[in-house]
């Protein structure tokens, strides 16, 4: 009679175990398509500003989520077949998936959170020496459109400030036309409106467009962090559950 209520126990807590990794996966593939959005999302809506830094780490972090969130998402599938044939093996290759997955999302954690670190130092020392010397010249279209996107965008003008501008290689030439800020400064934008560098003709935001950039990008950084940790306090789970459950399963012990 206790060998009966034992087994009895025993598949109750199985049968509990498998739907526990079943509604898991559900969410872990949930938050797989999060992972993958936010990284895509930081790509595309983004893409611009990313012309502006002087490294790749925050659009590598994000193609490492864009890559983990893919994985994520197959492996939740996997997840779903493996509770439901009940096979050790099948445990063991999703059990593997998702520490390779936590290893990756580890590796972008580590990269946000450096690039969090030196973030505020690279723009102090690039952002500037980029907007003044690639400005409105040949070849570097992307970063123009960049900076008057980011100066509209964020109500800003110049580096640090509009007086920046002055000694750029856009505004020394006779291309400029006289102006002494781009048009993008305008607080309305008109042709040749960067004539005037009056307070009530440009933006004169306190800190630059560095500040406004930095603090843009470390909200994103935040994100990414933030989701990163979501997923992977998820894994940690799963772990825990396929560990449990492979132990239990008795069925094709292959």
């Amino acid at each position: 009679m206790s060998a009966m209520y034992k087994d009895d126990q025993d598949d109750w807590m199985t049968v509990c175990l498998k739907y526990l990794l079943f509604v898991f996966n559900v969410l872990f593939w949930v938050g797989g398509a999060a992972v993958m959005g936010v990284g895509i999302w930081t790509l595309i809506d983004k893409s611009d500003y990313l012309s502006l830094l002087a490294s790749s780490t925050f659009a590598v972090s994000a193609y490492i989520l864009i890559l983990a969130g893919a994985l994520v998402m197959v492996t939740g599938f996997l997840g779903c077949c493996a509770v439901i044939r009940e096979q050790r093996s099948c445990l063991s290759t999703y059990f593997c998936c998702l520490l390779l997955i936590f290893f990756i999302e580890l590796v972008a954690g580590v990269l946000a959170y450096v690039y969090y670190q030196r973030l505020s130092e690279e723009l102090k020392q690039h952002l500037n020496e980029t907007m003044t010397e690639n400005y409105a010249q040949p070849g570097k279209e992307a970063i123009t459109l960049a900076v008057d996107r980011l100066q509209q965008n964020f109500k800003c003008c110049g580096s640090n400030n509009s007086f920046d501008w002055l000694h750029s290689v856009y505004m020394t030439s006779a291309e400029s036309e006289g102006r002494v800020v781009p048009d993008s400064c305008c607080k309305t934008i008109t042709t040749r409106c960067g004539l005037r560098d009056h307070p009530s003709n440009i933006y004169k935001t306190e800190g630059g467009c560095i500040t406004k950039l930095e603090q843009f990008l470390a909200d994103h950084l935040l994100i990414i962090g933030a989701v990163g940790i979501g997923v992977a306090c998820l894994q940690i789970c799963g772990m825990v559950f396929t560990c449990c459950l492979h132990r239990r399963i008795k069925l094709d012990p292959y």
